[in-house]
């Protein structure tokens, strides 16, 4: 990695994008959604919180888990791409400080995650409508659902960002909307005694952790398509900001309605209860919707992790870390190879269990992290006198103890990871150790083409001047 004359300054400016520049950007609504089901999609999947620790517990793990977690990954997110407010995200911010190697690791580990996450979500559309539709229960009837709802929602994918943002906000609408129902129909039964009921001696403290992390990380996945923000310097802090908001109100409203509303029995608290919740408190026509708005969930879920991970390979490739024809765009701007390729990881991955895509997504996206923030650390001290358009108040000692927290949390997760988990994980992680040299060697022997945009940075180049972005 070549070394910068005056690594005292590196001026950070938005580049330009010919092969995008036809194209209409993402404003702050849209975005905001887009991250809301990047992150959450609603509270579908908090029931587990209750089941494992109890209504006190679980109100305050959403309650503290936003500070210690989801606050640090989303105001370095903030920094960091405003800082490089370009496609690929966290693959340039670990590139720029660590080198292309482990850029590429990085780049890896994530879009595996995303793709492993991503398979979730078609087979969670089809159990919220199998009480309704009994057939999809199992067999070839699941299984075409399964392929005809990857097409569908990769189609939705490839229209352009333009059509997903507005998905995402009708379907953010459409997902929210039925709890406020619920919310106001449950006033006359709410007992706010039920709030506090707490049992230190029974709490899961692994399923407890599990699912408050499960649901309440990737706030920087949003990063990978940053350069399809309009200004994203600006656009990128609010949205996140307002996203925070919807995120924590959106677990926690329905929570608070359900463990007040409903006397507790915790062995109920699983996946789908709020629908039952919502029986009880309403009618069937509530549990219908409550229903009807998981089901959109999980496809607004898709659709957003499919977006992000396609941009990420878009992004290396423009970077020269992948083949050129990963940059390749459709007509609507979006890329046509990092579509494909995510969309057939989620087919390939969808027979594996639940327990086992929350498992190896939560372990790779741990790893990740952890370049993540050393990336974010040592940019501070290489470049601290950067051009950072929004910057955390803190100095390099307190950017290094905002990652302590969630830096620990990692370690919690990774330690309670099971053994076949964990040997899954690794050999993950070894095929991309060989990977990246492997398509260097591709590059020199001219197998397939690679190219480096004349518009991005060379950002560890041979030219030994500052880098601007």
């Amino acid at each position: 990695m070549g070394e910068c004359i005056y690594p005292e300054h590196v001026g950070v400016v938005e580049p330009n994008f010919p092969r995008g520049s036809n194209f209409k950007k993402v404003s702050v609504l849209p975005l905001v959604f887009i991250i809301f089901y990047e992150v959450s999609g609603g509270a579908f999947g908090a029931e587990d919180s209750v089941k494992a620790a109890g209504p006190c517990l679980a109100l305050i793990g959403f309650l503290v888990f936003p500070l210690i977690w989801s606050l640090p990954e989303a105001l370095i997110t903030a920094e960091m791409g405003t800082m490089f407010p370009v496609n690929g995200g966290y693959v340039v911010w670990v590139s720029s400080a660590l080198g292309p190697y482990w850029g590429f690791q990085q780049g890896w580990v994530k879009w595996l995650s995303g793709v492993i996450d991503n398979a979730l979500y078609p087979v969670l559309f089809l159990d919220y409508l199998k009480p309704s539709i009994p057939a999809l229960g199992g067999g070839v009837p699941r299984i075409a659902a399964v392929l005809a709802l990857t097409m569908i929602f990769t189609y939705l994918n490839y229209r352009g960002l333009t059509i997903v943002g507005w998905v995402a906000i009708l379907l953010g609408i459409f997902t929210l909307i039925p709890f406020v129902v619920m919310g106001l129909v449950a006033i006359p039964k709410l007992e706010p005694s039920r709030w506090l009921v707490v049992s230190l001696h029974n709490v899961d403290w692994n399923l407890y952790l599990n699912t408050l992390f499960r649901n309440l990380h990737y706030w920087d996945s949003i990063s990978t398509l940053t350069g399809e923000v309009d200004t994203p310097k600006k656009t990128l802090p609010k949205a996140l900001f307002y996203a925070m908001i919807l995120v924590v109100v959106g677990y926690l409203f329905p929570l608070l309605i359900g463990t007040g509303a409903v006397p507790l029995n915790r062995e109920l608290w699983t996946d789908g209860y709020f629908s039952d919740i919502a029986k009880i408190v309403g009618g069937v026509w509530l549990r219908w919707w409550i229903q009807a708005a998981a089901a959109m969930s999980n496809m607004g879920m898709f659709v957003a992790e499919m977006n992000s991970d396609s941009f990420q390979l878009l992004g290396m490739a423009e970077r020269g870390m992948l083949p050129k024809c990963f940059g390749k765009r459709s007509r609507y701007g979006t890329p046509v190879i990092g579509i494909m390729f995510s969309a057939s990881g989620v087919i390939l991955l969808s027979w594996l269990s639940f327990q086992e895509i929350i498992a190896a997504e939560n372990f790779l996206y741990c790893i990740g992290m952890i370049l993540e923030f050393i990336a974010f650390i040592r940019l501070r001290m290489k470049y601290p006198a950067a051009s950072r358009p929004f910057k955390i108040p803190v100095g390099t000692v307190g950017a290094v103890l905002l990652c302590i927290p969630p830096t620990v949390l990692i370690g919690v997760v990774l330690v309670l990871s099971q053994p076949r988990v964990v040997i899954v994980s690794v050999i993950a992680i070894v095929i991309g150790l060989f990977m990246q040299p492997f398509l260097k060697d591709v590059e020199r022997k001219r197998w397939m083409k690679f190219s480096t945009s004349s518009d991005l940075p060379d950002l560890h180049g041979g030219n030994n001047r500052v880098p601007t972005l």
